[in-house]
């Protein structure tokens, strides 16, 4: 009989369980409704003690003042300012929608100050015995704010339970900031010597303050020392940013310009539409996205073979209907591809509006790589400058490897000889320029993923693209991969010191100057027709 009402009990407590009723939490709760501030206080930490997973969210709402239960049913509930003076209501158990509220019908769960360093107390406590790494990374770092320091006690005891090396140099450094702020000279001075290996930029400042406020010898020399230290390394970063921006815009110049080498270099035509190919590109993407907005994450892989067919059928289409009519007549093909682009951002600014549209990065291409606290590596800009090397290569390898690919190689070394090997110049300089304006479309759906897309996009880069082709030797690939990641860090090394306007002026001069003595470039291609 015994053991049947043990049975009976067990599946009676799973039951409520499973439906939600006689929560844990739900009953600490009840105690945040009493008049005492002891019996708050008590509640506080009894709902950290239940480890549940919605007791971070009730203590937070609680911390910023949003915490109340509905006088009429007793439900705890956080609120958020909703319409005609009224509240939504939210459940502090499940965060579901309870209703909206008149806030008179609401009463608010009240904190004083003390009761404020509990729950900072108690969330640190919660955060910092998480499972995930990452969780009590951020906790740490997010207690730098106040540097309360009733906190202390809880980090030393995680500090010495902690087994991640990067969460236990997080504790070091806060705990550090802590004594700084507060402990006695011999504690700030060991705590200004720590701190000397941080690269959290909140310590600078914190050790900045301090340096003010002292004028002990030896704790003056430890921040001044600490300082030195933490500022000769920003500069560093801030060399390695700049590097890396410079990267990142060289590949959006290498996708942008390869095109254009390939055109250029086989038919010899000034397309200054080029840049209208990279902008319907970037519509292409736009559009992609909002036909599958639930697919996000998987609609660039979507967008890039399409805006490669819908630039390169458009280039097909201007090589077929204007080009074909003009080659050997540069400034002509100049006037006439000016022209068309003005007609192509027209037809852009009909369809979509001359406003800017928004592009969403995709879920992995959000966020960043930490390297420091000071430093990290945004993770649109890594993948750009990978995608663009994976179609530099993949287009190295069509021209080498492909019949396409030798028979554009034959007619850019010499075009009569080609002809008089049967070779249809006229198709492959078709599907050369469809080629060049494709690959300008993918550039484009990259451009779309640090960039807002708008009918002037492309006008950003064309000058810069014939600068990079022209420096680099024209039709050469090889010769536009170095100008496209030489000249996009050299700009941005320039940027800090010199502006972005002098910048581009003083790298134009460089180009002018250069090529008055390598008139073909860094890398010029060889052949009869060139050399002739």
């Amino acid at each position: 009989m015994t053991s049947l009402r043990i049975i009976t009990a067990l599946l009676a407590s799973m039951l409520f369980a499973s439906i939600g009723f006689g929560s844990q939490l739900e009953t600490e709760l009840s105690g945040l409704k009493s008049s005492k501030a002891s019996d708050r206080i008590e509640a506080v930490q009894s709902i950290a003690d239940t480890g549940d997973d919605q007791a971070s969210t009730v203590l937070m709402q609680m911390l910023e003042g949003k915490l109340y239960y509905v006088k009429a049913t007793g439900e705890f509930v956080y609120i958020e300012k909703g319409e005609d003076k009224k509240y939504t209501a939210y459940s502090a158990l499940t965060n579901e929608v309870v209703g909206s509220f008149k806030k008179s019908k609401l009463k608010k769960i009240k904190v004083n100050n003390k009761i404020r360093g509990v729950i900072r107390a108690s969330l640190a406590s919660l955060q910092l015995n998480a499972q995930d790494e990452d969780i009590r990374l951020e906790a740490v770092r997010n207690l730098r704010d106040g540097l309360d320091k009733t906190l202390l006690p809880t980090l030393q005891v995680k500090l010495a339970s902690e087994e991640s090396s990067s969460v236990l140099e997080a504790l070091q450094t806060t705990i550090a900031a802590i004594e700084l702020k507060h402990g006695g000279l011999t504690e700030q001075t060991a705590a200004a010597t720590l701190l000397g290996d941080s690269d959290d930029p909140k310590m600078l400042a914190l050790l900045n303050k301090t340096l003010s406020k002292t004028d002990e010898k030896d704790l003056t020399a430890a921040i001044e020392k600490s300082i030195e230290a933490i500022e000769s390394r920003q500069e560093l970063y801030g060399v390695a940013e700049n590097l890396f921006f410079g990267l990142s815009l060289g590949s959006v110049l290498l996708l942008a310009a390869i095109g254009l080498a390939i055109t250029f270099g086989v038919m010899g035509v000034i397309n200054m539409a080029h840049g209208e190919m990279m902008m319907l590109g970037a519509y292409t993407t736009f559009v992609i996205q909002n036909l599958m907005p639930n697919f996000i994450d998987y609609s660039l892989f979507i967008a890039i073979p399409a805006a490669f067919l819908v630039s390169g059928l458009v280039g097909i289409i201007i090589e077929r209907t204007v080009i074909r009519h003009l080659y050997g007549r540069p400034l002509e093909t100049l006037l006439a591809t000016f022209g068309i682009s003005l007609i192509l951002q027209q037809a852009v600014r009909t369809i979509f509006s001359p406003l800017n549209q928004s592009v969403e990065n995709p879920s992995w291409m959000s966020g960043s790589l930490e390297i420091t606290e000071s430093f990290a590596l945004t993770f649109n800009r890594l993948y750009i400058i990978i995608f663009s090397l994976i179609i530099f290569f993949a287009l190295m390898m069509l021209l080498k490897k492909s019949l396409f690919g030798w028979q554009m190689r034959a007619v850019t070394q010499n075009r009569a000889m080609a002809n008089s090997m049967g070779i249809r110049s006229s198709w492959v300089d078709a599907l050369t320029f469809g080629l060049g304006s494709g690959v300008a479309g993918i550039a484009g759906v990259a451009l779309s993923q640090i960039t807002n897309v708008g009918p002037n996009l492309g006008q950003n880069y064309i000058i810069d693209s014939f600068m990079v082709v022209v420096f680099g030797g024209v039709g050469n690939l090889w010769g536009t991969l170095v100008a496209a990641m030489g000249l996009g860090v050299v700009n941005k090394l320039i940027e800090p010191w010199a502006g972005a306007v002098l910048a581009k002026i003083i790298v134009l001069v460089f180009i002018i100057l250069f090529i008055q003595r390598r008139p073909r470039g860094l890398f010029a291609l060889k052949g009869r027709a060139v050399e002739g």
